[in-house]
């Protein structure tokens, strides 16, 4: 039995920045978007993963093959590209991969940095909106929460999230890596959502000078700027804040880039063409690629960070080997569960059978059992329900466990013959059967 389990998406490894800012979702808190898509046809239950480093639908459907065709046209309109831009930068994934792609993104092993624990919490809150607008179903439900358990498996089982790393302490020791000692330098932190507090803890120990903090929300760059005892600036101060600035480091919310080419001009004039170290870590992106052709502006964006990446990640690769096996042997049992799936018809046609002879048999015998008190009437009820059950609960179990193997359809088709299921009469069994030579 074929689930219709399909996963479609682009991520850092298939497509680069200026693609994956294409996609984004930013935004969706009420899980409009989600409701959008899953009132495509053929979807069944549907929801998005949005972040930094990936775009991607994970859906049920009746008919893959029709319905992946029709997200991909969606996702076009939605976004105002064309589809064909975008394909040869999408993966697909079916079934079986389909569930290990899930249990990869959310153990954090398919993540830019290897092991960083910030996706999973990306995951609950994708999963949470849709649920909100009622997008997932049993089949997704089941995924997710699987999901979820195999990444808490992978964390304390293996050291793949030992001194776990982020895109934001990256950035952090990309700057260091650039200007050496950050202690006599100005910071400045473009943006107060989760990446900018993460690169803000990062900081924490590298820095004498109060960092600064500017925000589209000044109360919150305010908050964010006490936790870090620093100053905070309104974003209409931005371009103050950067002629003061050695390093800034943006992770602003903002589908449009924050920081343009004519304004950071003006900047490095007043700068007197000092040098700036801007790093994006924005999807999309805070600044406009343009800057980075400014006299004096060294401009990295979230791609750039790959190669420190790749040296903070060498000694987790031992570990994820182990992480793989503990996600091989959950997405086997998610697979027996749904293959187990299959066997639920016939086990319900079972006991009904088992019932209605119950019943039936109480009922021919209702003269003589008219005979009998209320009292006993019910103790009758209670026992012939109690054979009913210990009969049917041998042959349920091995149903149920035969039922995930991959000749499970044997023997419920044998079931099927033998108690007469689902319409199963002798005059089909002759029919189906060869005659003999």
């Amino acid at each position: 039995m074929s689930l219709g389990l399909l996963v479609i998406g682009l991520n850092h490894s298939t497509a680069p920045v200026k693609v994956r800012e294409q996609v984004t979702f930013p935004g969706d808190q009420e899980g409009r978007v989600t409701r959008d898509f899953a009132d495509v046809p053929g979807v069944e239950e549907i929801m998005i993963l949005s972040t930094c480093n990936r775009a991607e639908m994970i859906c049920l459907s009746d008919d893959p093959e029709d319905t992946r065709e029709r997200l991909i046209q969606a996702v076009g309109a939605k976004h105002g590209v064309d589809p064909e831009s975008i394909r040869d930068f999408l993966y697909i994934r079916e079934e079986a991969d389909a569930v290990r792609h899930v249990f990869r993104v959310a153990s954090s092993l398919d993540s830019m940095v290897l092991g960083e624990p910030q996706i999973l919490g990306q995951v609950k809150e994708g999963y949470r909106r849709a649920t909100v607008v009622g997008a997932t179903g049993p089949i997704l439900n089941r995924l997710l929460h699987r999901a979820f358990f195999t990444a808490k498996r992978v964390r304390s089982e293996t050291g793949v999230g030992a001194a776990a790393v982020s895109v934001a302490y990256v950035a952090v020791e990309l700057a260091k890596k650039i200007l050496g000692d950050l202690q006599n330098k100005t910071v400045m932190l473009l943006g107060a959502g989760e990446m900018a507090e993460l690169a803000a803890r990062h900081l924490a120990g590298h820095v004498d000078k109060p960092v600064m903090v500017v925000n589209r929300t000044y109360e919150t760059a305010c908050v964010l700027a006490g936790q870090l005892c620093g100053c905070a600036a309104p974003m209409e101060k931005l371009e103050d804040s950067l002629v003061g600035a050695d390093v800034v480091i943006t992770s602003t919310g903002s589908c449009d880039p924050v920081i343009v080419a004519p304004g950071m001009k003006r900047v490095m004039k007043r700068r007197r063409y000092s040098p700036i170290f801007l790093i994006d870590i924005a999807i999309p992106r805070d600044v406009e690629p343009a800057v980075n052709d400014i006299d004096g502006v060294y401009l990295y964006n979230i791609d750039d960070l790959q190669a420190v990446v790749a040296e903070n990640v060498g000694e987790r690769r031992q570990e994820a080997i182990r992480a793989e096996s503990i996600i091989s042997q959950e997405v086997t049992k998610f697979m027996d569960w749904s293959r187990s799936l299959e066997s639920a018809p016939t086990i319900v046609a079972f006991r009904e059978k088992l019932e209605e002879i119950r019943t039936g048999e109480l009922s021919r015998l209702n003269g003589k059992l008219s005979k009998l008190s209320p009292e006993d009437r019910q103790t009758v009820e209670l026992i012939t329900r109690s054979i009913i059950n210990k009969i049917a609960h041998d042959p349920t179990a091995f149903l149920k466990k035969m039922g995930s193997r991959a000749k499970g359809s044997l023997y419920l088709d044998t079931a099927q013959r033998m108690f007469k299921l689902d319409g199963f009469s002798p005059d089909q069994e002759q029919e189906d059967e060869p005659a003999e030579q």
